[in-house]
């Protein structure tokens, strides 16, 4: 993919994930806006990419208020003329059961995925709407919002709260060719490492430099970070200019669509159901194959 004279803004940048986005963009050609709450991380992500012949400057900034949208934005056309890719992957974890989870818990996680998705989308969509040469808003969600997962009313929420953004957004920005898609990616990172089914494989591969077994890659779709990169390229890139709308997973060898809600089963009453009558017909009506939840847990093969 050629993305020569493209400028991308990558939330949370610095390290992980969104690292490998920034530096996969900036192969391929794009400048690169790098984001962190940390400015020696920053730095760091910066002297990375442009040790590889790429184009980069570093951001600090806690997304989540305007005032860093605004600034990221602002630091896109100041270096590099314009605005043409965000990926917005900032995020942060408070995991609590419900009944454990404070307040804090839940807003700070709240504010930096989903109100921070919606201040940088924003921002950006301003200033491509100005340009009038189309963009690309990349969001990044989570299995976790689509399936649910313990612990993670906070996360769970904001990232399912986020592939509703790309879907609204994909009408919304049609008419100025802006695409808006969704990316739920799996990785080996500092989170999945604590997962008790992936932490020996995981380890044994950053140990000898092997790569992970087949039933991560293929079965659990868990692979590096660099392994999920190559998505976020091709959204940024024209050869997908007609992709809007969707989430999109990726993980090791595994490349996915997932389906928007739709009805499963459906059923009618004449003069519309009372509480009896959807309890005399639940279990062998519309409730006879109730739909699955929860992230399924992955199983290591037998040794």
């Amino acid at each position: 993919m050629d993305l020569q004279g493209k400028v991308a803004v990558v939330t949370g940048s610095g390290r992980g994930l969104g690292l490998a986005y920034a530096r996969a963009l900036a192969a391929a050609g794009a400048a690169v806006v790098v984001n962190d709450i940390d400015a020696d991380v920053a730095d760091a992500a910066v002297r990375a990419i442009t040790a590889d012949g790429g184009k980069a400057v570093g951001v600090v900034a806690a997304v989540g208020d305007s005032e860093a949208a605004e600034q990221l934005t602002e630091a896109a056309v100041r270096e590099f003329g314009r605005l043409d890719v965000l990926v917005t992957n900032a995020g942060i974890l408070r995991d609590r059961v419900l009944w454990k989870m404070t307040d804090d818990d839940f807003d700070s996680v709240v504010k930096v995925h989903l109100r921070g998705t919606f201040t940088c989308a924003r921002a950006a969509a301003v200033r491509m709407r100005e340009q009038g040469e189309g963009g690309r808003l990349i969001l990044i969600s989570s299995p976790a919002g689509q399936r649910g997962n313990f612990g993670q009313t906070n996360y769970a929420a904001a990232k399912a709260g986020i592939v509703a953004m790309a879907r609204t957004w994909a009408l919304e920005l049609a008419r100025a060719g802006i695409t808006v898609n969704a990316v739920v990616p799996v990785a080996a990172t500092a989170m999945t490492k604590t997962i008790p089914a992936f932490a020996p494989a995981i380890e044994e591969a950053e140990r000898t430099g092997a790569p992970l077994p087949d039933w991560l890659r293929k079965d659990e779709g868990l692979g590096t970070v660099d392994d999920v990169a190559g998505l976020i390229t091709f959204l940024a890139s024209d050869t997908a200019k007609d992709v809007t709308g969707q989430a999109i997973g990726i993980g090791g060898d595994r490349l996915a669509l997932w389906a928007h809600p739709t009805e499963t089963a459906v059923a009618f009453a004449d003069g519309g159901w009372s509480a009896d009558a959807i309890g005399e017909r639940w279990h062998d009506g519309v409730g006879a194959e109730p739909q699955t939840y929860g992230i399924p847990a992955p199983k290591a093969p037998e040794a």
